[in-house]
């Protein structure tokens, strides 16, 4: 599964039916030769499920494409603008500058590109994918050209540090790290310098595949395709040995032998949960011996207060996978499951295949090399409510062992003590709203995502009315749960155009108090009908019936609902 495929087996994707996935209009741009790239990237998005209908410019033709309104580029209409330009033809610039203009090329080269993305922005407010620049050592300064900011290499590095700062501070630019491609893979595999000479073309028919799939990486995670939660299995995974018959004192962990790779592993997952991954185990083992290194071993990276769900225990892992499935209520496929053995994984894979299962190395110390190459944990977005996301799952599970106290669910809401701050998009939780506005998938009617520069020209827009909702209960605060943008479409009606929800809320009653909130605010707005629509993807089934349970009737377009016969829908939920 993880296998990269090579260009030739890549090109055969090409002729399979795309015509049932996500369209998504890419235009490509670049000073070199892309047409190998193009064909590259369409076929990788097979395998994600990913219709790219890709309009390419003729090689070199960036600037003139960009800013020339009535361009082909413009015409296509593209969602996304992949620019690739490259470090050989940024190594000609710098050549034939003068002595004294070497210091200046990473600037100019910012500011061109700079240029590039406001143009981009202006017309149609479009998503911007940039490779940044493979290293290239001239080799005229030797290492002094790390010393010295009129080397190539130093204006280099210098262009890719103010790319990182740019991307950190524009929401319509995101970075495709090609100098970490070359780094893992080696220039060899990555440029073909003959090849080059003949055809103008860059990368590689042995590195197209890699770009490609970290490029669709990015895609992906633009389409709210992320994986959120890593399940793992703890004996020979996450320490040496067998914890039930060595013992606590005798795993492997620690600074020396083969426990170095097993502690480095646990680092690189603890920073997977410092960043908001959802961590869970699945073991087989009895659970109390599965958690004594957690509570006793000096070595230990993790600890339980950095597990979500924790399922140690005799049962089928695969079972046992759907357990916690259960509880995070999240899709199979934004799940990663990583075991030692390989029996466990044929189990699992067979009985979950939308489950990313990666076929770890024997050997414990390739395990990081080779998942990092595999870049499975993708995202456009970080904020602090991520850090937070262990505990908000943990408190759920309490939730969920606490519910089955109750036959009567109107008992256990009413237990919970619920209550929802209601507040407009604002500056403060726009940065939160962008996310969940990437991420979620099954609890969104429309599917359609705003990043933050979006959000804060419709907090400023007339006739837009906005509703960000959290939820708290006894057991805490769920944070920024639920989104809803109306728009008003004429004096009459007013249009959801956007109603999500986490799914770690539902079936609790927030879903009526959304609907109650929207119906209370377009009656004082002076509004008759509210209209709804449903936007079938891949993964919104759930909601499909969504219009008609509230009450709702269809068109066949979209859904209507007449305030003046609207009846409060019954809910536990206090407004704070």
């Amino acid at each position: 599964m993880f296998l990269f495929d090579d260009f030739n087996q890549l090109k055969k994707k090409l002729k399979r039916d795309f015509s049932s996935f996500k369209k998504i209009k890419v235009a490509l741009l670049g000073d070199t030769a892309t047409q190998f790239l193009s064909m590259a990237l369409r076929a990788t998005g097979f395998d994600l499920k990913l219709d790219l209908d890709i309009w390419e410019a003729d090689f070199n033709q960036i600037e003139s494409q960009v800013f020339d309104p009535c361009s082909a580029l413009y015409a296509h209409n593209p969602e996304v603008v992949i620019i690739y330009k490259s470090s050989h033809k940024l190594l000609e610039k710098y050549n034939k500058l003068s002595v004294e203009h070497y210091q200046n090329l990473a600037d100019e080269e910012l500011d061109v590109i700079k240029s590039l993305v406001v143009q981009l922005n202006h017309e149609n407010n479009i998503k911007i994918v940039f490779y940044n620049y493979a290293e290239i050592d001239d080799a005229v300064f030797g290492n002094y050209a790390s010393k010295t900011p009129s080397s190539f290499l130093y204006q280099l590095r210098k262009l890719n540090y103010e790319l990182m700062k740019y991307a950190s501070n524009n929401a319509a630019f995101h970075l495709v790290d090609l100098s970490t491609l070359q780094n893992q893979y080696g220039k060899e595999i990555f440029f073909n310098a003959q090849f080059y000479i003949n055809s103008e073309m860059v990368l590689s028919f042995n590195i197209l595949p890699h770009v490609a799939a970290r490029t669709l990486d990015l895609l992906s995670a633009l389409e709210g395709k992320f994986k959120k939660c890593l399940i793992l299995d703890l004996d020979n995974t996450l320490w040496g040995g067998v914890i039930g018959d060595d013992g606590v004192e005798n795993i492997q962990l620690g600074a020396l032998g083969i426990g170095k790779a097993f502690t480095a592993f646990q680092y690189w997952v603890k920073k997977l949960k410092n960043r908001g991954v959802i961590i869970a185990v699945c073991s087989k083992n009895t659970e109390s011996v599965a958690k004594e290194p957690f509570e006793k071993h000096s070595d230990m990276v993790l600890h339980l207060e950095d597990i979500a769900v924790f399922v140690a225990n005799w049962e089928n892992k695969a079972d046992n996978i759907r357990y916690i499935q259960n509880v995070l209520n999240i899709s199979f496929d934004s799940m990663v499951f990583l075991d030692d053995n390989a029996f466990e994984r044929n189990i699992v894979k067979q009985n979950i295949p939308e489950l990313t299962v990666p076929e770890l190395p024997e050997d414990p110390s390739k395990y990081l090399e080779y998942l990092y190459s595999l870049n499975l944990f993708e995202t456009v977005s970080s904020s602090h409510e991520d850090v937070q996301r262990t505990k908000l799952y943990q408190t759920e599970a309490k939730r969920a062992a606490i519910q089955h106290q109750y036959t009567n669910i109107d008992d256990f809401f009413k237990k919970l003590e619920m209550y929802s701050l209601v507040e407009p998009l604002n500056k403060f939780n726009i940065p939160r709203v962008a996310q969940l506005s990437q991420r979620s998938n099954q609890f969104n009617l429309r599917t359609i995502r705003y990043d933050e520069s979006e959000l804060s020209t419709l907090s400023e827009s007339e006739g837009i009315f906005s509703f960000i909702f959290g939820l708290e209960d006894k057991f805490g605060d769920n944070g920024l749960i639920s989104i809803v943008i109306l728009k008003k479409e004429t004096n009459d009606t007013v249009f959801i155009d956007t109603w999500l929800m986490s799914c770690r809320v539902l079936k609790r009653g927030m879903e009526s108090f959304v609907m109650n909130t929207i119906v209370e605010a377009a009656k004082k707005n002076g509004f008759k009908h509210i209209k709804g629509e449903y936007i079938p993807t891949a993964k919104n089934a759930m909601v499909k019936n969504h219009y008609a349970d509230l009450g709702f009737t269809t068109n066949g377009d979209y859904w209507m609902l007449s305030i003046a016969g609207y009846q409060k829908k019954r809910c536990f939920i206090d407004k704070k």
